[in-house]
Formats: C-alpha cells, sequence, structure tokens
C-alpha cells in the first residue's frame, strides 16, 4: 500500500482517507468498520492526525507576517524588515501656570519630573506627568512662569539595574505593559552620568555614541539594547543604569481639561534643594489633552511594516507619504497623498497630503506642524508638503424595496436589517478610506440579500457637500464634488438649503440653469418664493462646471443661515459609483437624510398577479425640485 499523507482539517474527511486507506489492502477490502471496534481505533488515529495536521498548519502560517495571528510572532517579523511597531500614546496637554517666589530669593525654580497634574474627562480623572525636569527663571518680580508645557497622561515610573559585563547576554526588561516608548529617559551613573538618546539613523554612530534601541518582546512589554563599544557605546561596567518611562491609558484621557496642579517644585537655596510649598496660581490650559492612542494592533502592524519597508524611511514617492505618517503620527485612520503634478495646473515641486483623524473630522494646526517637523528627516530637499483639509462627500440614498409579505411577517424588523446591512456597508473599506467609492451594484445586492423575502429595490443617490459660509462678508465659494454632475437641460440640478443674503428679504436658494443647453457648463442663480412661484433675484450668481464636478459662487455677502453654520447644496451624479478623488472622503449617510421605504410587491405576494394595480416605483430621481 501506498502511503497516505493525512493534512485534512476536517475530522469527518480523515477518517473517510483512513478507511479508504485500509481498504486499500485486500485483507480489509469488504470489512465493516462502523459495525466494529476498529471504529474507535479510526477515531483515534483521525484525531491526532487532525492535531498534528491542525498544529502543523498553525506553526507555518506563524512564520509569515501575512498570515501570523499571535502578536509576538508578528512583531518579531517585522522587526526582521526593520519595523517598530507603535507603542501606546500618552494624550498630551499644554498648560500654564506662574509660581510666586519673591520671598523665596529663588535663582531658578524647577518642575520635577513626575506628576504635575489632575485633569478630569468625561471617563473620569487622569494623572498627568512630565519625563524629565524643568527650569525656569523668575522674572524681577519674582514671578516664575511655566508658559506652554507639555504634559503626558500616565504615571512616571523608574527601574534600575546594574550594568554587569560578565552575563553573557543581559537583558533590560521593563516589567510595566502599557509603556509610552516616547517618554523613555535612559543614563548611567558610574564614574560619571551619561545619557542615552534612542537610536534614530545609522549614520555618524561610532564606538562613542551614547545611544539605545527599544524593542517590543513578550506581552507587549519592552527591552532596551545599547551598542556593543563598535556601533554605539556601550555602558561601563558596574555601572548602574536608571531607565524612566510614563505609563499611560492611551486613548481614555483624550478631551482631558480642567487640571489641578499636583506637582512637586523645588528650588536652589545656597547648596540645599528646597520644596516650594505655595504660591502656584491656577493652571490654565493652553490645549486640552489630546493623540493619546492605543498600542498599535496586529492588523496595522501587517499593512504597515512591508510598505515602511518599501519606503526605506526616506518619502519621496506618494506611497511613501501614505506608509510614513501612520507611522509617524498614530491617530490617522486613512491618508492619502499625491504630487501636484497630477493636479489641473500642475503645481510641480509640492506633495499635497489630507490626513483623517480618527477622533475629529480634520487634524489641528499644531498637528500639521508637528508631522511636517517628522517628516523633514525623511523628505528630499526641494520637496514641499502641503497639508489640506479634508472635504466630505455625503451619499444620500433614497431607496424603495419591495417584498412579498409571506415571507417577511414583521416589516419594521426588515426595515431595521437593511439599515443595519447599509451602516456596515458605510463602515467598510471600500467608502471607508480615502481613494474610496460607493459601489453601486454592490450596494443593490446588499439590501437584496438582507431578506429572502425582499424582491428587488430601486435605489436613486444623491450627493451633498456642506459650505460653511463667512458671515457678514463678502466672499467668493469653491465646492468641489469629484464627480460628474448629472445635467438636465430645464435646469434645477444643483439644489440648497435656505440662507439669507444682505440687501434681500426672506429665504435665498441657489440652482442653476445649463448654458444654451449645455451638459458641460452651467449658471448658478439665487432666488426666493412669492407665494408657491420663483423669483429670480440674481441671475448671474456664479458657474457650475457639470463635467468637472465644480460649483463657484461669486462674491457674496450670507448674513445667516436656516442650518446650524452650512448650506446644504445637493446634486445628482451622472454615475451611481461614486469616487472619493483627491482630499475627498466619503460619508455614505444612513442617517434621516437618506429615504428607506418598504412597498409590499402585490404581484410576488399573489394579491394582484396580473399586476393591474401594481405600480413599481420610479428608477429616476425627481429632477424638478426647486429646494433641498
Amino acid at each position: 500500500m501506498s502511503f497516505n499523507q493525512f493534512t485534512n482539517l476536517d475530522f469527518q474527511d480523515l477518517r473517510v482517507q483512513i478507511k479508504e486507506y485500509l481498504r486499500a489492502n485486500s485483507n480489509f477490502t469488504d470489512f465493516d468498520f462502523e459495525g466494529s471496534n476498529f471504529s474507535v481505533l479510526i477515531d483515534t488515529l483521525a484525531y491526532n492526525s487532525y492535531v498534528n495536521a491542525y498544529n502543523t498548519n498553525m506553526a507555518v502560517n506563524e512564520s509569515f507576517i501575512d498570515s501570523a495571528t499571535v502578536r509576538e510572532n508578528v512583531v518579531s517579523l517585522a522587526r526582521n524588515i526593520g519595523y517598530v511597531p507603535r507603542s501606546i500614546k500618552s494624550a498630551v496637554a499644554r498648560i500654564s501656570f506662574t509660581v510666586d517666589v519673591s520671598a523665596l530669593a529663588a535663582r531658578t525654580v524647577t518642575l520635577k519630573a513626575g506628576v504635575v497634574a489632575l485633569g478630569s474627562v468625561q471617563n473620569g480623572n487622569f494623572i498627568f506627568s512630565i519625563p524629565e525636569d524643568i527650569t525656569v527663571t523668575p522674572n524681577s518680580s519674582g514671578i516664575a512662569s511655566f508658559t506652554n508645557i507639555e504634559i503626558f497622561e500616565g504615571n512616571l515610573l523608574r527601574k534600575s539595574f546594574t550594568i554587569d559585563d560578565s552575563q553573557l547576554a543581559p537583558k533590560y526588561i521593563l516589567p510595566n505593559p502599557n509603556i509610552d516608548t516616547s517618554t523613555i529617559r535612559v543614563e548611567t551613573v558610574g564614574s560619571g552620568i551619561e545619557n542615552f538618546i534612542p537610536y534614530a539613523n545609522i549614520f555618524d554612530v561610532d564606538s562613542t555614541s551614547r545611544l539605545f534601541l527599544i524593542q517590543e518582546i513578550e506581552d507587549e512589554k519592552y527591552q532596551i539594547l545599547f551598542g556593543d563599544g563598535i556601533l554605539g557605546k556601550k555602558p561601563e561596567n558596574g555601572s548602574t543604569l536608571n531607565i524612566t518611562y510614563i505609563v499611560s491609558n492611551g486613548s481614555a484621557a483624550n478631551g482631558s481639561t480642567n487640571f489641578n496642579f499636583s506637582g512637586h517644585l523645588q528650588f536652589t537655596q545656597g547648596a540645599t534643594q528646597k520644596v516650594i510649598t505655595s504660591g502656584v496660581s491656577p493652571v490654565t490650559t493652553v490645549q486640552a489633552a489630546a493623540n493619546g492612542d492605543e498600542i498599535e494592533p496586529i492588523d496595522s502592524i501587517k499593512y504597515l511594516a512591508p510598505r515602511v519597508y518599501s519606503s526605506q524611511y526616506r518619502a519621496v514617492t506618494a506611497n511613501d507619504y501614505t506608509a510614513l505618517i501612520p507611522f509617524l503620527y498614530p491617530n490617522v485612520e486613512s491618508v492619502t497623498a499625491y504630487g501636484g503634478e497630477e493636479l489641473d495646473p500642475p503645481q510641480y515641486g509640492k506633495v499635497f497630503v489630507t490626513v483623517k483623524p480618527k477622533n475629529g473630522e480634520v487634524i489641528s494646526t499644531v498637528t500639521k506642524d508637528a508631522i511636517k517637523k517628522d517628516l523633514k528627516k525623511y523628505t528630499v530637499a526641494g520637496i514641499k508638503q502641503e497639508f489640506i483639509d479634508l472635504h466630505y462627500l455625503y451619499v444620500e440614498y433614497d431607496s424603495t424595496v419591495s417584498y412579498d409579505p409571506s415571507f417577511v411577517p414583521n416589516k419594521t424588523d426588515l426595515q431595521s436589517r437593511i439599515t443595519l446591512a447599509l451602516e456596515t456597508y458605510a463602515r467598510s473599506a471600500d467608502i471607508n478610506s480615502f481613494g474610496g467609492r460607493v459601489k453601486y451594484s454592490k450596494l443593490l445586492s446588499i439590501i437584496d440579500r438582507v431578506d429572502t423575502g425582499i424582491t428587488s429595490n430601486i435605489t436613486n443617490l444623491i450627493m451633498r457637500r456642506n459650505m460653511t459660509p463667512l458671515y457678514n462678508q463678502l466672499a467668493n465659494y469653491e465646492i468641489c464634488y469629484g464627480n460628474r454632475f448629472h445635467a438636465d437641460t430645464e435646469g434645477f440640478n444643483v439644489r440648497s438649503s435656505a440662507f439669507q443674503i444682505e440687501g434681500v428679504d426672506g429665504d435665498v436658494y441657489l440652482t442653476d440653469f445649463p448654458d444654451n443647453g449645455s451638459t458641460e457648463m452651467g449658471t448658478v442663480k439665487f432666488f426666493t418664493f412669492e407665494g408657491n412661484t420663483v423669483k429670480y433675484i440674481n441671475t448671474n450668481a456664479g458657474k457650475v462646471y457639470y463635467d468637472k464636478g465644480e460649483i463657484i459662487l461669486y462674491p457674496v455677502n450670507i448674513v445667516s443661515t436656516n442650518l446650524l453654520n452650512r448650506i446644504e447644496i445637493e446634486v445628482v451624479p451622472e454615475s451611481n459609483d461614486i469616487l472619493a478623488k483627491e482630499n475627498m472622503y466619503i460619508v455614505l449617510d444612513t442617517t434621516g437624510n437618506s429615504v428607506l421605504t418598504l412597498k409590499e410587491d402585490l404581484m410576488a405576494s399573489g394579491s394582484n398577479r396580473s399586476g393591474t394595480i401594481y405600480i413599481p416605483p420610479s428608477s429616476f430621481s425627481s429632477y424638478r425640485k426647486f429646494t433641498r
């Protein structure tokens, strides 16, 4: 008999394979395996083969970064290509306060490393610390000002080791998980005090370079590594290694404000350090705590590690930016980057970057400047980075779903399940990223697959942008959709919510009319209502470019809007496959702006098999609406 390899991962299939293997022997050709005790032996063999096959499969899977599932293995494989997964990140706030030391004759005032303040947020209270001392000089009035200092959420801890060269491979492992590695400070105390800094790159590294490396090990803890005396200085034998670091709660502290001072202040008098116990002003919050984040998840490591490796830690191509920015700034949900040469007209020598944060709609100016500063270490001279805010393109649906009531006992439940399916699709990678798209055929199939009782659905889409007006001042406006508009020659392809402009009584709306029946360009008009009659108050208020998907408004003084700080402007897309181009970000609006209607299919249910009274829903949007 030839030898079989039992690598199947299904128990029943393994039993069948073993029985077929035995039947190949003439002694077992007509043997009744199920009716004898031999069945127990076969079950044992199948179980053993199943366990071995499973373990072999898992062991091989853990050898590749794409298929590994255990964090330690994924981190180890990423380390092989030079990628260091992000640690947890402390929420960082900026505060200011003063200390009155006029009665103490203090030359300097030092805020000691450690706890500084207690901040509050809806989730509770959090401790904020600093990783190193901050020293300021009082002014002539004896006021020491600590202005715009950064404080990090978490407790500052300390771990000490003794450097012992007699050990073959000494390991300096920090015992705590949830360490923000950016707050690690390392010093050795021997014949003198030496401070080590994190390794950044291999350039200018020699035997005197006081550098340390950080690598994640099991249980999300970290190990500190030093040079060997050739590449990087080796710590002095017998010296004491002191490591301080902040253990953080990550994103939980984001938004913390209302800080109360809890720090430790000292001043020097002669050769003595004395504690300051009074004269501290209330703490002023310059910037609420933000940018706290959890440790990098496994999926992110798998995605970024090969991409950062391919970029070789340099920012040259657009793909390099999309890989490096999430590595440098963890509070990123999605990044897009494109060269200025792709624009019309081209802008050579520029890279345009748009970032969607995990929290909030746009990143702050402070964060943009911080990312630009970090990118300078990786970029090519002569290339200028410009960060532009993302623009949300809302897609609304008007869907009429026909169903057979004999298969759908609960209409309300069906509607809830359809809404849930659409909300899930709205969060999917198809839409929820730069370069995403609403795939019309997929949208229809998602609705149809919710229940076998659904017989059909007719779904129409519209695009919407929210325009934020500059109140009480003349201003031009440009509203881009990035998708071609459908252009009906009778106009009213563009519809808006109500707003008010200077010198005009009542609500004003905007719409369009194609120029001489053109489907490429049209004119924007402002109008009001007199009763039910449209009255145009400005017949040349701007231009609409149907082919580019763009609306331009000439200078107008908007004094107020019916909706809070926005004018909603909707258009009908030429194609129901809607794309997110450049800095656009699609949001499939599943709120009250979209409409989901359930309609009983009288023909399918048998109520009207002839179809004489059944009218199917229209496949066309109503273009004759005047307003949104």
